[in-house]
């Protein structure tokens, strides 16, 4: 009996990891996660063994390549929040970290069959025209955007040892993500019948996803693996705030104050990002993308404790 392929995740224990562990159990995977901790929210990992891993220790990157000997591996681990106030985390996370992984696989006696390295949209900066394809020439306006593009610029340098594809999701949003984002302050507050809510940047508009597609357009780029492509992963529609504000007042049947917040404004903010999909869709082929409305009522329905 074969064995099944085995897959390491790291930041297992973070949003989008949650949902990636799943889909990978779903098709047979042997998942394998790495990161400091878990984060408590609504679903849970499938059973898998669980490394604590700091990624700024390559002694302790190399010891967990060779003991899991991933077939394929999926890269998520960094610092998701772009007002994270210490930018320092931004590089020595995704730069360094990221280069320590990737020096402990090229190191393993085979390859893996695929390494998929999350970046980010935000290296696309503030751009007035749209939908943007991967084409379009970064302009960074953050250090957190600076930083996920060094990790690809980086991450080119191993390219001859190593089947690399980079993804660039936009904006994406479910059950579990922290408050301290947008969306999910926002459903919050409704799921609790607040009468105001406090914001800082209203000008903005983002091309929104759920996280449940976002985790099955990764899963399925790793089984076809496009190694030295970089992909967009998005709906290829922008929500302004408004619009956001506006469905949600729609499901849970009432309207909201809405007061700006000074400090809550965030400098360097990107005020518009559209995504094109074209090349992801042509790779893996069209998928249906779950509405921002279905997501936004699953949001409001499932209660996460903590």
């Amino acid at each position: 009996m074969a064995q099944p392929q085995r897959a390491l995740v790291t930041g297992i224990g973070g949003f989008t990891g949650q949902y990636v562990a799943v889909s990978l159990h779903r098709e047979g995977y042997a998942v394998f996660g790495a990161g400091l901790r878990a984060s408590a929210g609504e679903v849970t990992p499938p059973p898998s063994r669980h490394f604590e891993l700091d990624l700024l220790d390559p002694d302790a990157v190399n010891r967990v390549v060779r003991e899991v000997q991933p077939d394929v591996v999926i890269h998520l681990a960094g610092v998701s929040f772009v007002g994270e106030p210490d930018a320092t985390a931004f590089y020595s996370v995704h730069v360094i970290g990221t280069r320590h992984l990737l020096s402990a696989l090229a190191r393993m006696p085979r390859a893996p069959h695929c390494v998929l390295l999350a970046s980010s949209a935000n290296v696309y900066g503030n751009v007035d025209s749209g939908p943007l394809g991967e084409e379009a020439p970064p302009q960074p306006a953050n250090d957190y955007a600076v930083s996920k593009l060094a990790m690809e610029q980086m991450a080119r340098l191993w390219t001859d040892r190593l089947p690399i594809v980079i993804v660039r999701p936009f904006n994406y949003t479910g059950v579990g993500q922290p408050q301290r984002f947008l969306v999910p302050k926002i459903v919050d507050h409704f799921r609790r019948g607040e009468a105001a809510i406090e914001l800082g940047n209203l000008d903005v508009a983002r091309d929104f996803s759920d996280v449940r597609s976002v985790a099955g357009a990764y899963l399925r780029l790793l089984q076809c693996c496009p190694a030295g492509k970089t992909f967009n992963i998005c709906s290829g529609k922008a929500h302004s705030l408004e619009q956001v504000l506006g469905m949600m007042e729609d499901i849970a049947g009432y309207r909201i104050e809405v007061r700006v917040n000074p400090d809550l404004v965030r400098s360097g903010e990107v005020k518009r990002l559209l995504g094109n999909r074209a090349r992801l869709d042509a790779e893996i082929g069209s998928t249906e993308w779950i509405p921002l409305r279905e997501t936004l009522r699953w949001m409001l329905r499932t209660d996460v404790p903590g």
